[in-house]
């Protein structure tokens, strides 16, 4: 048995950064596994002139002002930028892991016996899980994302 339980896609912005995007999903029976299946794009912000206005925004924003000088000669070393979405899981009684992972494309797994890096093996409950996209940065205009899960037999 391969079944798809979750198929979303967004569209992300940079007002986005530092917030969460929570989806809930419902596994009918124990047991099996998940296969998460998460990919977002563009990975990095191309523009050169607009990530060199960003990346002094925030040097005079979160440097103190005898190292802005230093700071700002160096300022090509930031680059490029990049957007960065990561995946949390959690199962109706507890935190299943988090993939902080930079890959723009990633295969997750979660179940009893194997689980990816960052993610817990463990019984697989029957019930409401839910699955957290945190946006840590989005640096580009917009950030597509897709998120697929499928639970399948062990």
């Amino acid at each position: 048995m391969n079944q798809l339980i979750l198929d979303v896609q967004g569209i992300v912005h940079p007002n986005s950064s530092k917030t969460h995007i929570t989806y809930r999903f419902h596994i009918g029976t124990q047991g099996g596994k998940l296969r998460i299946h998460f990919a977002y794009e563009p990975k990095n912000l191309d523009d050169r002139e607009q990530s060199k206005t960003m990346i002094f925004e925030n040097i005079d924003k979160y440097t103190e002002c005898n190292q802005r000088e230093r700071i700002q000669a160096k300022w090509e070393s930031f680059l490029p930028l990049k957007n960065l979405i990561t995946v949390s899981v959690d199962d109706p009684e507890r935190h299943r892991g988090a993939g902080h992972r930079h890959d723009p494309e990633q295969l997750l797994v979660i179940g009893e016996r194997e689980a990816s890096p960052g993610f817990v093996s463990g019984q697989m409950l029957a019930g409401m899980w839910h699955v957290t996209l945190s946006l840590h940065a989005i640096v580009t205009e917009s950030c597509r994302y897709t998120l697929q899960i499928h639970q399948e037999e062990e």
